[in-house]
C-alpha cells in the first residue's frame, strides 16, 4: 500500500491538521496508542476524530480492540529518514563543578578509611553474633537493623559494606547447615594487610562485582523485597556501567565534579540502546557508592581512581598509602575510664582494645570506654589483672589512671568466685565410702564423675545412662526428682496409631488423562536415570580410582567442597548426583546437570522434573560425580 511515496504523501496531505499533528507525535514514538473500539469500521466520510480519520486512511492500524500502531513505512516517511528528532552531532558536555584537588584527596581518603573500618566492625560483630541466612537467601530485616545500629550507619551504606565484603570473599554462609552469615578465613588474612592494600581489595571487588547494592529494598513483580546477599541483586551490566561512569569523571580535569544527569546523558549518547530506563538511577547510585568507598571525593575523582581503573594496583596502593593516615600503636587513656585513639590503630592493637573496652564513638578519633562488662570480657578470654594492666601501660602515652587500675583489680578479685558448669546428672549418697568407690572404679570412667562435695558427684551422662551403668556394676540406684523425692516409674507401654479404613470405591475408575500419563512416563524415565547412574566415591572426584554403583545415601560434605564440585561441573557440563532437602524438610536424591552457580543458588537441568530448576546451595547436603561410561 505504501510502496509509492507519492501516494503516501497524498494520503497525509489530505488529512486534517489535527490528524497530521497526531501523526507527527506518533512518528517520533512511542508509535502506539490506546483508543476505545480500535477495530471498529470507519471511513473518511464518517470519521469524527483525528484517530478515526487516520484509521480510515490506513495511516494507523488496529492490533487489538484497544491498541493502534503507526506502520513502520509511515513513520520512516514522516521522519524524513532521520533517526533522532534532534540531531546530536557531538556528545553532550559534562556539567562540571571545580573542586580543590587536595581537598578531594583528603575527603576520598577519609571516606576510604571509614569504609575499611565499617567492614572490619561488621565482620567482628558477625564473628561473635552471626546473622541468620533467610530461607530464600539473603539477610533479614532484624539483622540489618542490628548491624546498622552497631556500626552507626544507615541501611543503604550498610548494604554496600555487606555486598562489597561478600564480593571480596570475607563473608560466607556457615554453621552446621550453612544457616548463618560468618566471616571467612580470608578475613583473618585480610586484617593483617596494611590499610592501603585492604582498600584496593575492596575497591576492585566493587568495580568487578555484578551485584548492585542500590537495588536492595525494591519489590519485584511478585511483591518480594530484594534483600542484601540475596539472589535478586545481580545485574550483568553493572561492572561495565561502573567503569564507564568513573571513566567519564576521571577523564575531566583534576578536581572536577560532574552531575549525575550529565554523566547519564553522555553514556546515553555513546550507547543509546543500552541501560534502559534505570540507567540514570544506576548512574546516580554508582556515583554515590564510589564516594562512600573513597574513589570519589566531593564528586571528583581521587588520585588513586585513575590507576585503579587502568589496572595498576601497585600505583593505587602507593597513592593510598600516602593519603591514608599511618596506623598508630598507642592510645591516650584518660581518668574518666576512656581511651582515645587519635588515628587508626594497628590491626592487632585495635582487635585487643575492642576486647577490653567498648567503642563509644568514632570519627577522626575513636573513643573506647572501659566498664565492668568489658574488663570481665577480657578476664573471660584468659587475661589476668596484671597482664591487662601491663598491656594498657605498654600502649598508652599517658599513665594508667588510678580509677582504671581500681576497676580492673576489683573486677578481677570478684571474677570466678562463683562458677557455673554443665552436668547431665548427679549422684548423691550419704555413704562417702560408696561414692569414693564409684569415682575410683574404672568401669565408671566414661561417666566422667567429678566430686563436688563429700556426698555429691556430677556426671557427664544422662540419668538413664548413669542408672543403667550403676546397675550393671552391682549397685541399686534410685532416680531422684528436683525436690529430692524418689521417682517411681514403670515400663512405658507403647501403642501404634490406629490405621485408617480405606473407603470402598463406589464409582468405576476413569481412564487416566494424557497429562497424567505423560507425568508418569517422565517419572519412570527419571527413576531409570537415577537407578542406572553410577555414583563415584568421594575420592574419585580427587582423581583416585574406584566407584560405587547403584543408588545409596550420599555422605554429607563441607559447603566449600560442594561449591567447588558444582562450579567445576557447571564449567564442564558434567552430570552430578546431589542430595537435597526441600523447604518442607523432605530429603531427595536426584541427577542434575549444573548450568551456573551464583548468588547462593545452583541452576541445573533436573532429570527428575525434566526441566531447568534452581536449588539453594545451603540445602544441598551431598554431591557425587556420575560415571557416564558405566553400563
Amino acid at each position: 500500500l505504501f510502496a509509492d511515496d507519492d501516494r503516501l504523501d497524498a494520503l497525509v496531505a489530505g488529512a486534517s491538521p489535527e490528524a497530521r499533528a497526531a501523526l507527527g507525535a506518533l512518528a517520533w514514538g512511542p508509535p502506539t496508542g490506546r483508543v476505545e473500539r480500535a477495530r471498529r469500521d470507519v471511513d473518511a466520510a464518517s470519521a469524527g476524530t483525528p484517530v478515526e480519520e487516520l484509521l480510515a486512511r490506513g495511516l494507523l492500524v488496529a492490533t487489538d480492540a484497544m491498541t493502534v500502531v503507526l506502520p513502520r513505512e509511515v513513520g520512516l516517511r514522516q521522519r524524513g529518514g532521520r533517526v533522532h528528532e534532534a540531531a546530536l552531532s557531538a556528545a553532550p558536555a559534562l556539567e562540571l563543578t571545580s573542586r580543590d584537588p587536595h581537598e578531594v584527596d583528603r575527603t576520598a581518603a577519609g571516606a576510604a578509611f571509614a569504609f575499611i573500618r565499617a567492614v572490619e566492625d561488621l565482620l567482628e560483630l558477625w564473628g561473635t553474633e552471626p546473622a541468620k541466612v533467610l530461607r530464600a537467601g539473603g539477610l533479614g530485616v532484624r539483622d540489618r537493623a542490628r548491624a546498622s545500629a552497631a556500626l552507626d550507619i544507615d541501611e543503604d551504606r550498610l548494604t554496600l559494606v555487606i555486598e562489597v565484603a561478600s564480593a571480596v570473599g570475607l563473608i560466607g554462609a556457615g554453621g552446621d547447615l550453612d544457616e548463618v552469615w560468618l566471616p571467612t578465613a580470608t578475613f583473618d588474612a585480610w586484617l593483617v594487610q596494611e590499610p592501603a592494600e585492604r582498600w584496593v581489595d575492596l575497591a576492585q571487588a566493587w568495580l568487578t562485582t555484578t551485584r548492585v547494592p542500590s537495588l536492595a529494598g525494591r519489590r519485584d513483580e511478585r511483591g518480594r523485597t530484594a534483600a542484601p546477599l540475596g539472589p535478586d541483586l545481580d545485574r550483568a551490566a553493572a561492572p561495565e556501567l561502573r567503569r564507564a561512569v568513573l571513566a567519564e569523571v576521571t577523564g575531566a580535569s583534576p578536581g572536577s565534579a560532574a552531575t549525575p544527569e550529565s554523566v547519564a546523558a553522555r553514556l546515553h549518547w555513546f550507547a543509546p540502546r543500552r541501560g534502559g530506563a534505570e540507567r540514570t538511577g544506576l548512574v546516580r547510585a554508582t556515583l554515590r557508592e564510589a564516594e562512600v568507598i573513597g574513589l570519589l571525593g566531593r564528586g571528583a575523582a581521587g588520585s588513586a581512581t585513575g590507576p585503579l581503573l587502568a589496572g595498576s594496583t601497585e600505583e593505587a596502593v602507593s597513592v593510598m598509602r600516602r593519603l591514608l593516615p599511618t596506623p598508630l600503636h598507642h592510645v591516650l587513656i584518660q581518668a574518666d575510664l576512656t581511651a582515645v585513639a587519635p588515628g587508626p590503630l594497628e590491626g592487632e592493637l585495635a582487635s585487643r582494645l575492642r576486647l577490653v573496652a567498648d567503642v563509644e564513638s568514632t570519627g577522626g578519633a575513636t573513643v573506647y570506654r572501659f566498664s565492668d562488662a568489658s574488663v570481665r570480657r577480657a578476664l573471660d578470654a584468659g587475661w589476668s589483672a596484671s597482664e591487662l594492666l601491663s598491656f594498657l601501660a605498654g600502649h598508652s602515652r599517658t599513665p594508667v589512671p588510678q580509677p582504671l587500675t581500681y576497676l580492673v583489680e576489683d573486677v578481677a578479685r570478684r571474677h570466678g568466685r562463683l562458677r557455673v558448669g554443665a552436668a547431665s546428672a548427679y549422684l548423691r549418697c550419704d555413704d562417702e565410702g560408696t561414692l569414693d568407690e564409684l569415682v575410683a572404679d574404672r568401669r565408671s570412667a566414661d561417666l566422667r564423675l567429678r566430686r563436688l562435695a563429700p556426698t555429691v558427684a556430677a556426671a557427664q551422662a544422662t540419668v538413664d545412662v548413669v542408672l543403667g551403668r550403676l546397675r550393671d556394676m552391682g549397685y541399686a540406684p534410685a532416680a531422684e526428682g528436683p525436690d529430692g523425692a524418689v521417682l517411681l516409674g514403670r515400663p512405658e507401654v507403647k501403642r501404634a496409631s490406629p490405621r485408617r479404613q480405606q473407603p470402598l470405591a463406589t464409582t468405576p475408575a476413569r481412564e487416566p488423562s494424557a497429562a497424567l500419563l505423560d507425568a508418569a512416563v517422565r517419572a519412570v524415565r527419571a527413576g531409570d536415570r537415577a537407578l542406572t547412574a553410577v555414583k563415584l566415591q568421594p575420592d574419585a572426584w580427587t582423581g583416585q580410582a574406584g566407584h560405587a554403583g547403584g543408588p545409596g545415601r550420599l555422605a554429607r560434605k563441607p559447603a566449600a567442597d560442594i561449591l567447588a564440585m558444582l562450579a567445576d561441573a557447571s564449567r564442564s557440563r558434567t552430570a552430578l548426583w546431589i542430595g537435597y532437602v526441600s523447604a518442607e524438610g523432605s530429603a531427595t536424591q536426584r541427577v542434575v546437570e549444573p548450568i551456573s552457580v551464583e548468588g547462593g543458588y545452583l541452576s541445573a537441568y533436573d532429570h527428575l522434573r525434566n526441566e531447568v530448576r534452581t536449588f539453594a546451595l545451603h540445602r544441598i547436603t551431598g554431591v557425587s560425580a556420575i560415571d557416564e561410561t558405566a553400563s
